[in-house]
């Protein structure tokens, strides 16, 4: 099972996360595209990278907005998994 971070650990993680917010038990952030249909296949590249971590996070579409909050329940809050996740997910934004 994945461990928490520790608030430093995760403070200086989000410190290397531009645009990510710790929001309670989670990280947060926004992605906003051209259009519905970019947000949607913006969504489908990150599900197809969670699901290859077998992490998943949630997605909120927005028409024009993607909110995507990371959180590892199992654990109770962030951990090193959703660090990663956010690192692949705005790889993915930045394409």
């Amino acid at each position: 099972m994945a461990t928490l971070l520790a608030p430093d650990a995760l403070a200086t993680a989000l410190g290397s996360l531009p645009g990510w917010t710790q929001a309670g038990a989670q990280i947060t952030r926004s992605f906003r595209f051209a259009s519905f249909p970019d947000s949607v296949a913006f969504v489908t590249r990150v599900a197809f990278a969670a699901e290859a971590m077998d992490h998943h996070p949630d997605l909120d579409i927005r028409y024009d907005r993607v909110i995507v909050t990371l959180s590892t329940h199992s654990a109770g809050g962030v951990t090193d998994l959703d660090v990663a996740l956010a690192r692949q997910i705005d790889t993915i934004a930045a394409r």
